[in-house]
């Protein structure tokens, strides 16, 4: 490893960083996050050209049936992305191809925030751990936190093309990866800044540690990067044999954060242990394709990884359709759940062995992993899914299309 490479921070004349947050007694107050940091001066990036490539799909869907309980409807164009406030559950954020995210309520759709003012496609748009902030950023790289209770715009920024947007777990830090490679992260809403520069490659995927002190990050060249958050360096780089041979797609970590999963476009999930940066599983199925590939060698990418809480399972979903269970201690296959298209995204539930699927035919879909039967299918989009979450309480799931809507499904499972 380049320690002079892994370690690097941009900063443009002398400045000198002394520590930008003592992560070792982290507490959400503001002042106990971050020293004092010299006035630093970033190059502007400048625009980037949006690339309108999308998900599509063979056949237009019908709607024929909408078992959702509720339509939120105020967004003109795609929605990509949807989360929950972490404290109540009760309110949602939607990032669309209109250019806006709107913070509205799941109870009756009523908008409390819209977040105005941004260049393209807001495809980042998420809740603080305390929910009092919302950060949404735009594929142009122009990021915006508002402060939900008085809707006030207290912080943006520009950083290069954003590949994605991740607030700490308890703390109001913000990181962002780019697609020249760099993560940032920022006190908000003070803006103290610091990055951390890698080659000169997309960091496609990032996720701050339960323990708030690292964080993993995934990039274009299948290399992944632990990075330690107070002093800067790269813990562990793993690459080469041990990395992926494509580009990360996505990963997830367990409750303790112990334990990495990692997906790629490579067909392969890797399963990485935190402190010793070594790979202690990979894993496949074999023979996949991604459906209605032109290129017979293009392999079957993995989109979505998750960790059970409850049991030693991980879920693995592919571009083909194939949703795999497989057993963590044995890694062993258990079961292989068949989706007619492409997955897009998955989500454990917080306190049970149900995992919930999105895909590109509009459906969503929660299966029990213990059996690998299907409980329950929820329709109602006319276009794919591209991104949904569950709350807390598992009662209900909030979904994310290309039909330009979001929509709120109450989940009804026997054993509720």
């Amino acid at each position: 490893m380049d320690n002079t490479e892994e370690s690097a921070i941009e900063l443009h004349g002398d400045e000198e960083i002394i520590d930008v947050i003592d992560l070792n007694d982290m507490e959400p107050g503001p002042d106990d996050l971050a020293d004092d940091l010299e006035d630093v001066d970033f190059d502007d990036p400048g625009n980037a050209e949006y690339d309108d490539e999308g998900w599509e799909t063979e056949d237009e869907m019908e709607a024929e049936q909408d078992d959702s309980e509720l339509t939120f409807s105020k967004h003109t164009g795609s929605v990509f992305c949807v989360s929950l406030d972490p404290v109540t559950n009760s309110l949602a954020v939607t990032g669309g191809e209109d250019d806006k995210a709107y913070v509205w309520r799941v109870s009756d759709g009523e908008v409390l925030l819209e977040c105005t003012g941004h260049k393209d496609s807001v495809t980042c748009a998420k809740f603080s751990h305390d929910s009092s902030l919302v950060a949404s950023g735009d594929m142009s790289g122009l990021i915006k936190v508002w402060k939900v209770e008085t809707k006030e715009e207290i912080w943006s920024f520009e950083v290069g093309d954003l590949e994605w947007l991740e607030w700490h777990p308890c703390a109001p830090v913000l990181l962002a990866g780019t697609n020249d490679g760099n993560v940032w992260m920022w006190k908000i809403p003070g803006g103290d800044c610091r990055t951390f520069q890698s080659s000169a490659c997309q960091a496609t995927n990032g996720k701050v540690l339960p323990d708030g002190k690292r964080a993993v990050v995934g990039y274009d060249d299948g290399t992944v990067r632990v990075w330690d958050l107070k002093h800067g360096n790269a813990i562990h780089v793993i690459k080469g044999q041990d990395g992926h041979q494509g580009a990360l797609t996505c990963l997830a970590c367990n409750k303790d954060g112990s334990l990495v999963l990692t997906g790629s476009v490579d067909g392969c999930a890797k399963l990485i242990n935190t402190v010793t940066g070594k790979v202690v599983g990979v894993f496949s199925v074999e023979g996949g394709k991604a459906k209605g590939s032109k290129d017979e060698e293009e392999s079957n990418s993995v989109e979505t990884v998750g960790f059970c809480n409850i049991l030693p399972l991980i879920a693995v979903a592919y571009l083909d359709g194939t949703l795999a269970i497989y057993d963590l201690s044995t890694q062993v296959l258990r079961h292989r759940c068949q989706h007619e298209a492409g997955i897009v995204h998955l989500q454990w539930e917080d306190s049970s062995s149900v995992v919930s699927t999105c895909s590109l035919d509009g459906a969503l879909r929660l299966w029990d992993a213990r059996s690998g039967n299907m409980l329950s299918e929820y329709r109602g989009h006319t276009a794919e899914v591209l991104d949904f979450t569950v709350n807390r309480e598992a009662t209900l799931a909030v979904t994310a299309s290309g039909d330009n809507q979001a929509k709120v499904f109450c989940l009804q499972r026997p054993d509720r």
